[in-house]
């Protein structure tokens, strides 16, 4: 099971968000290629990475610091990158610029053919964020909540050949009180694709609730705030995830 530790971007800086809420927004770093730096010292097998200002805008807006975290970590670490990629031009670009996996949020909700498409294009390379409140899917920088529930959505993609699934429970992404992983396992048990569990991770005890559900199909856990604070040590959880 992987440990990908996360960078968000806003305004070209490292910052954390509060549920998803940009006014919300914590600096941790000014230097985001020094921080993915940090991460690979550590051990990380994956970072993952997300433009915030691109995913309100539609469009890559932190290019620059996404840029200049490829030139840090260089092919060692691979990189997940989402927000504002919504077109297989931009999806083209990133992937050829050196990132290992583009992950389609708004894009899988609102295009569900670009997902297929690009991972048709890119076998491996494309993952699906599904951000949920309350169990139906937000878009549009999780300022906008669907009427799609979260396992219809990840059904569109049983067999299109999707790396995984990022779920996202907004409601507790950046207030450390534990992961969703409930219903991460119900959603991988009932798509057949590897999910990723986002949200809410503060402890290495989070994480040892997170793999002991790996057999219901949760391939890996995403956490930011809990590393960045230091409750949650990165090495140790490298390693307890690595475990047998």
């Amino acid at each position: 099971m992987i440990l990908y530790p996360a960078i968000d971007l806003k305004d070209g800086r490292c910052v954390r968000l509060v549920k998803g809420d940009m006014n919300l927004a914590t600096v941790f770093n000014d230097n985001p290629a020094a921080q993915a730096k940090e991460f690979a010292t550590a051990g990380a097998q994956w970072i993952h990475i997300v433009d915030l200002n691109g995913a309100f805008a539609g469009k890559p807006v932190n290019a620059e610091a996404v840029r200049a975290i490829i030139a840090a970590v260089g092919p060692d670490v691979p990189l997940q990158l989402g927000g504002g990629i919504r077109d297989l031009a931009t999806i083209e670009a990133w992937l050829g610029a050196g990132v290992r996996r583009v992950v389609l949020g708004t894009a899988a909700v609102k295009a569900p053919q670009l997902v297929k498409d690009a991972c048709r294009l890119y076998p491996d390379r494309i993952a699906v964020g599904i951000d949920a409140r309350g169990g139906m899917v937000a878009v549009e920088g999780w300022a906008e909540t669907s009427n799609l529930a979260v396992a219809d959505l990840a059904q569109r993609f049983t067999d299109a050949g999707v790396a995984a699934i990022i779920h996202t429970d907004i409601d507790r992404d950046g207030v450390l009180t534990g992961p969703n992983v409930q219903a991460s396992a119900a959603l991988a048990q009932s798509c057949a694709i590897p999910v990723i569990v986002s949200g809410g991770v503060s402890s290495l005890d989070d994480i040892r609730a997170v793999k002991a559900a790996a057999s219901s199909g949760i391939a890996g856990v995403i956490s930011g705030r809990a590393i960045y604070d230091g409750r949650l040590d990165l090495k140790a959880a490298i390693r307890l995830l690595g475990a047998a």
